[in-house]
């Protein structure tokens, strides 16, 4: 492993099961704001109101025997980038293309844009995307029209800063909620 790409294995050791699994990479948000905006698109009835993140790969489904192969090149990735500041701020929606209300990125998005196109070149990773990448932090996502705007307006004095210093390889075998792998720490 490249120096400065330290990452903490949160999967407990166990290894994945079945021949295929699904992979996600997200900067998740910190505390005390992770919390207020997983709140919020709770209260929003999201019903996958999973915990505040900036996604840089969505759900992609790979080949277990892939999946060392892909913690090596997310390794390397991590070791080629600095450590950012993200500034959060405001409210933005994708409607009426898609149902989504978002906490904006500020600041930061250059560099969540280079992480998610380094990860978007993993070899063995082929995920179709309906859309570019926009980095933000879904609020309220296919819920009825008043619970957008009220997420919309009640987070649009929404303002957050703070560094990041690593992402997270999430993975979900269909059994149970997504859980977090691998933390992967930037610096190079």
């Amino acid at each position: 492993m490249a120096e400065g790409a330290a990452r903490v294995d949160r999967s407990g050791g166990v290894p994945p099961t079945g021949d295929t699994i699904q992979i996600g990479i997200a900067v998740d948000i910190p505390e005390p704001w992770g919390a207020q905006l997983t709140r919020r698109r709770v209260e929003a009835g999201d019903p996958l109101a999973v915990p505040a993140h900036v996604t840089l790969l969505g759900p992609t489904e790979i080949s277990t025997a892939n999946l060392p192969a892909v913690e090596r090149h997310l390794a390397d990735v991590a070791a080629a980038h600095l450590p950012f500041t993200l500034h959060l701020r405001g409210t933005g929606t994708f409607r009426p293309v898609t149902q989504v209300v978002f906490v904006a990125v500020a600041a930061g998005i250059s560099e969540c844009e280079l992480l998610a196109s380094a990860i978007a070149a993993t070899p063995g990773l082929h995920r179709q995307t309906r859309f570019p990448y926009h980095p933000h932090v879904t609020v309220a996502q296919d819920v009825a029209p008043e619970a957008l705007d009220k997420a919309y307006e009640d987070l649009a004095d929404f303002s957050a800063m703070f560094e990041v210093d690593a992402f997270t390889l999430f993975s979900h075998s269909g059994q149970a909620r997504w859980q977090p792998r691998r933390d992967f720490r930037l610096g190079g």
